[in-house]
């Protein structure tokens, strides 16, 4: 169970992605700067305990439109080997001290707990509330058990995900920019949903992860 501390932050999560996002080949924002606000997710727990685990929704108002962006975050007491290129930045935590907050997508703590709460093995938690389930959150598998046994290949990001292949060539979709649509696209074997608050504060649901046979649904 991941203990939820209530403290400062500095620089703050929003800071780091101000700089992080813009960056990223499926950010959608304006010429300037993003103008973000941390508007929903949630959180799983790593069973040792050690990494925190976090899917943010980001909205950014900077652009044309108002964007959401799916963040999926982990933070580490110590940086993790061979993942220099997905650190989003560092932190000082006012309880527990530096932390390394990584793009969640390229750390394997993150991607077999998403992987066990596709399966229906994990529980969604609250973002900010220690030990309590978000119910906001769903979740689906009609696939065989081995599938998400399976090693993960390399994060991809292409214009709107961030794409992962298992060993037997399943294909595991991260949806990046988030579209409101209540249900998961016919024919994928798995998927997560969840909501946040939009930019015109109503509660926007989306499907933030899919799992397809071989390619796209």
């Amino acid at each position: 169970m991941a203990l939820i501390h209530h403290t400062t932050l500095k620089p703050t999560k929003l800071e780091l992605l101000s700089t992080w996002l813009p960056t990223r080949p499926w950010y959608q924002g304006g010429a300037g700067a993003p103008e973000l606000t941390k508007a929903g997710g949630f959180r799983l727990d790593d069973p040792e305990g050690e990494v925190g685990i976090e899917f943010m929704v980001a909205t950014d108002t900077s652009g044309a439109a108002p964007a959401a962006y799916l963040v999926p975050l982990t933070y580490r007491a110590a940086p993790l080997d061979g993942a220099e290129h997905a650190l989003v930045g560092t932190m000082e935590h006012g309880v527990l001290g530096k932390r390394w907050a990584y793009d969640g997508c390229h750390d394997p703590v993150l991607l077999a707990q998403l992987l066990a709460l596709i399966e229906g093995r994990a529980q969604a938690q609250a973002q900010s509330l220690t030990d309590t389930p978000d119910h906001e959150v769903t979740h689906s598998y009609t696939g065989d058990s081995t599938t998400l046994e399976s090693p993960l290949s390399a994060a991809t990001d292409t214009a709107d995900a961030t794409e992962l292949r298992t060993a037997d060539g399943k294909l595991l979709r991260l949806h990046r920019v988030l579209d409101p649509a209540p249900l998961p696209p016919e024919g994928v074997l798995g998927h997560v949903a969840g909501a946040w608050q939009a930019a015109d504060d109503s509660r926007a649901r989306a499907v933030f992860v899919t799992l397809h046979a071989t390619s796209r649904s």
